[in-house]
């Protein structure tokens, strides 16, 4: 069964070649373009596709929120392009509930791995790099947690709560398991149980989540 995509940018030849790499790959098929916000949340709600490939500025609606009602209105996941590899608007477009973002010099390989991966229901960042990007942006932004510690976590057990603090600290699955001194599959029932408690889409916003909450601090050792 195919991937079925949205490739939304307001550069035509981008668009377009973007759009070529990958509806020339056997398993994913591009079911629509956009060239500006808006068009792409009315290409998700017709095509209802299993990815948005989304240019974080654009015209008309901004990427940011053209991701928020894509990823509040359906399970399509979300893969953020950006220009520069910490472009201010990162954070807010993980926050809005992207998988993840690449940069638009990505080399085709690596475009066509990334739509798989976060299809698949994966956060495109490696574990090490999620964890520097949300620390970076997490203490940039120096906000209050709208939901004490606490509270938001109180829904998880003692177990949950490591579990979601190693994921914060960069921890794969098998460094979880080793370190909890459990099989991987315990680990992964844990993950899970942690995003389904919390009503995360996937490891990078459990890992903005860790930082939001209080859990883990930007910073710290």
């Amino acid at each position: 069964m195919s991937v079925r995509v949205v490739v939304a940018d307001d550069q035509e030849l981008v668009r377009a070649g973007f759009s070529m790499i990958l509806d020339a790959q056997p398993d994913i098929e591009v079911v629509a373009e956009a060239g500006d916000g808006e068009q792409a949340v009315a290409a998700v709600r017709e095509h209802r596709p299993d990815l948005l490939l989304l240019d974080i500025r654009m015209p008309v609606m901004d990427g940011i929120e053209a991701a928020r009602i894509v990823c509040a209105e359906s399970g399509c996941r979300v893969l953020m392009l950006t220009t520069f590899d910490l472009d201010d608007y990162v954070y807010d477009a993980l926050r809005a509930g992207a998988s993840g973002f690449l940069l638009k010099d990505v080399r085709r390989d690596d475009l066509i791995h990334a739509v798989r991966v976060v299809a698949a229901g994966e956060s495109l960042l490696a574990p090490s790099v999620t964890t520097k990007l949300i620390a970076e942006f997490t203490s940039r932004t120096a906000a209050r947690p709208a939901v004490p510690p606490s509270e938001r976590l109180a829904v998880l057990t003692a177990r949950e709560q490591e579990t979601l603090s190693m994921i914060a600290r960069g921890l794969s699955n098998a460094e979880i398991a080793q370190a909890m001194v459990v099989s991987e599959h315990t680990v992964k029932t844990h993950v899970s149980n942690v995003l389904t408690k919390l009503g995360l889409r996937d490891r990078v916003q459990a890992v903005i989540a860790a930082y939001e909450s209080g859990l883990i601090v930007p910073g710290a050792g």
